[in-house]
């Protein structure tokens, strides 16, 4: 079995594993209980009471968080015509329909793909190589639309994308440890204010049963969750 090291060890001694913590507490000490040399990524995982197996217990959305993930996002638009000239002003890294043949030749330089309706069509043979990867645009993600500029101004700014996995779980970064407590704390807060409002009707009794904050390297410390039951 493998031990942990002396800075970890110090980390979780930190952290009162049988307590739940206010949001604001719950951030600060992750920031406390950080030691890489790299400035670490702040992830939420969330326990949800669904069963993922039935399509009306699937809980998938977006939130803007509103002081972005930290990390530059390469956003690639695959449209035609007027769109083309509308992403490339708001920003986007990528623009134009060509990229669909690149993509079969095997480029992925991206994180997040955007498309338009017209181009969906073209798009659906790519969908064994584009969604094990999370890249398949989605409407409900809000990243298949006609507004082009819009998604692209919200992906630069913070825009993320969850969905449950099989075992019931959500996990989505929500900072860095550089970034200041109440900025990481405004994340955390809209992230999971987001969840609670995506709960399907379908779920039956607790439906948020657990929430742990943490950063890359350190340990994670429980979020109290018993607002959102």
């Amino acid at each position: 079995m493998a031990t942990r090291g002396k800075k970890f060890r110090a980390a979780v001694a930190r952290v009162d594993r049988t307590r739940q913590y206010p949001i604001p507490e719950a951030v600060a000490l992750v920031k406390e209980s950080s030691f890489a040399k790299f400035d670490e990524t702040v992830d939420v995982a969330v326990n949800l009471g669904v069963d993922p197996r039935h399509a009306d217990q699937v809980v998938r959305g977006t939130v803007v968080l509103p002081h972005g993930t930290g990390k530059s996002v390469r956003v690639l638009v695959i449209t035609q015509g007027d769109r083309v000239r509308e992403a490339e002003a708001a920003g986007a890294d990528f623009v134009g329909v060509e990229y669909i043949q690149k993509i079969k030749d095997g480029w992925l330089d991206c994180d997040v793909i955007v498309a338009t309706p017209d181009v969906m069509g073209q798009l659906g043979a790519l969908g064994r190589v584009l969604g094990p990867r999370g890249l398949m645009p989605n409407p409900k993600a809000g990243t298949v639309t006609m507004d082009v500029t819009r998604a692209v101004r919200e992906i630069k700014a913070g825009k993320i994308e969850f969905r449950v996995d099989k075992s019931g779980n959500v996990h989505a970064p929500v900072g860095k440890v550089s970034f200041s407590s109440n900025q990481l704390a405004d994340n955390v807060q809209a992230f999971m204010d987001t969840i609670a409002r995506a709960k399907p009707a379908a779920a039956k009794g607790t439906y948020i049963r657990s929430a742990t904050v943490s950063s890359t390297m350190g340990p994670g410390v429980r979020l109290e969750t018993a607002g959102y039951r």
